[in-house]
């Protein structure tokens, strides 16, 4: 070959490699629009450095199994971490079932998981009266004031709430232990405390409270006989899992499944442990729709009342 000829043929050689470099460049470029971080949100009044350290661990691991970077990021509530599902800066989280109703019916996330916080897959709202001298029945709550927990809490206040609204009780909030309460309603205050709650019901102070049945299960045995039992309310999943309603069907069915396999991984078992005592995550009982429906059914039609 020639001078010339040789030339011509380093040219070509060239171009094809530069061409070759143009497609894989092509080829790769979905692959740099793929996640990078997997973001795990949690509704907190506590600041992020108090919140993190608690989910580190676990998200950690996840980010780990998923080849990315993992984060976590704390709203201060239900309707703040509803709009950062929206705007793609929280992945999935978990929690119970009032506050996932609430994120989830704004239409960013959707159920996925089960997760058995406390090692329990489900629980029940218990109301409690003193046993000496209190409440002998629910008819004996009208005219006066029950303790519930907090707002945002699905067995010290939505579950019971719910339960009594449907028996055809009135339930008004009142802004004290001391407010006006008429004959025919149930006056409600909240103590932020399970503890706080109990305290109150055994001085008298309010005619009843609501926790949670693990919550009745840890009191000692006097706690427990100086307490009666009014009624206890239906079972619902301890916790849930929920993600994003645009996660990318590879990354959901990933985050899946090494969720799902956590808990036959020793690291991973140990992990959960350190996690609120999380025996593990499962599928949905029923199926996602089965379990949205429940939510629904519970609390929309009886949220506002």
């Amino acid at each position: 070959m020639n001078t010339q000829g040789r030339l011509v043929s380093v040219a070509f050689g060239i171009l094809a490699l530069f061409v070759a470099a143009s497609f894989e460049a092509r080829a790769a470029a979905p692959e740099t629009a793929k996640l990078k971080t997997i973001s795990l949100g949690f509704v907190s009044q506590r600041t992020q450095a108090e919140v993190e350290p608690q989910f580190r661990e676990f998200v950690d691991y996840v980010a780990r199994k998923l080849s990315m970077e993992g984060k976590v990021v704390v709203a201060p509530s239900p309707l703040q971490l509803a709009k950062l599902l929206e705007e793609k800066k929280v992945d999935f989280y978990t929690d119970s079932p009032y506050p996932t109703y609430v994120i989830n019916k704004q239409g960013a996330a959707r159920l996925l998981l089960r997760r058995w916080r406390g090692g329990m897959a489900e629980y029940h709202s218990v109301l409690f009266a003193k046993r000496d001298g209190g409440a002998a029945g629910l008819e004996n709550l009208r005219g006066k004031i029950v303790a519930f927990e907090d707002p945002g809490s699905t067995s010290g206040y939505f579950l019971p709430k719910v339960f009594l609204l449907k028996k055809g009780f009135r339930l008004t909030e009142k802004p004290a232990l001391e407010a006006k309460i008429g004959p025919k309603e149930i006056g409600y205050i909240f103590t932020h405390s399970t503890h706080k709650s109990i305290e109150l019901v055994l001085a008298g102070k309010a005619a009843a409270g609501a926790f949670s049945n693990d919550d009745y299960g840890r009191l000692d045995d006097k706690g427990k006989a100086a307490l009666s039992v009014l009624a206890e309310t239906e079972t619902f999943p301890r916790n849930l899992v929920s993600i994003r309603k645009d996660l990318d069907n590879a990354t959901t069915q990933r985050l899946k499944e090494v969720l799902l396999g956590m808990h036959e991984d020793p690291e991973g078992r140990k992990i959960l442990e350190r996690l609120d005592g999380t025996a593990k995550f499962d599928a949905l009982p029923g199926g996602e729709q089965a379990v949205r429906r429940k939510l629904v059914e519970l609390f929309r039609s009886r949220e506002k009342k």
